[in-house]
């Protein structure tokens, strides 16, 4: 599904209306995320009934990628790619993030992979190196990419399914 703007990855309406109100299918109630977005993320999420599917998916132990495209504050200082690669130091953890890859697309704009998927990670990440996430949106998820409009989404195929699996 494409998440769009203002909408939550929960099966309930908050404060913002739950993504699950663009999904028309029996059984909605035991639908969830295979990785939530925050509201303000647009992109793809995968949706699914299957617990030991999403749990595969979002285990950093399977390295499953996530690729995001970011618009920041400030332009992209020259060593941000570098110590993603290394692993950053997110404000109230322990252990550095696992390697990450930067793009930079623009000066203030880039794409970034990543095999995990801590607490506002992106955002955090980004933090720790001086600079403000203003818009962010995930463009593919594995093998995955965003290929539907905001707000539709559509069934993966029985191959697409199993090639996390792999």
């Amino acid at each position: 599904m494409h998440k769009p703007a203002a909408t939550i990855c929960s099966n309930v309406d908050e404060i913002y209306p739950s993504i699950f109100n663009h999904i028309d299918v029996k059984n909605r109630s035991e639908l969830h995320i295979a990785g939530r977005l925050d509201a303000d993320t647009t992109g793809l999420v995968l949706v699914t009934d299957d617990g030991r599917w999403s749990f595969e998916i979002i285990r950093p132990d399977k390295a499953c990628k996530k690729v995001y495209r970011v618009g920041l504050t400030y332009p992209v200082a020259d060593d941000v790619a570098v110590k993603f690669e290394h692993g950053i130091q997110l404000q109230g953890e322990q252990k550095l993030t696992l390697p990450a890859q930067l793009e930079v697309i623009a000066p203030k704009e880039a794409r970034l992979t990543i095999t995990e998927g801590r607490y506002h990670q992106v955002k955090r990440m980004f933090a720790a190196v001086g600079n403000r996430v203003v818009s962010l949106h995930r463009e593919k998820v594995g093998p995955i990419s965003l290929d539907v409009e905001v707000g539709q989404w559509r069934y993966l195929s029985a191959d697409e399914v199993q090639s996390f699996c792999a």
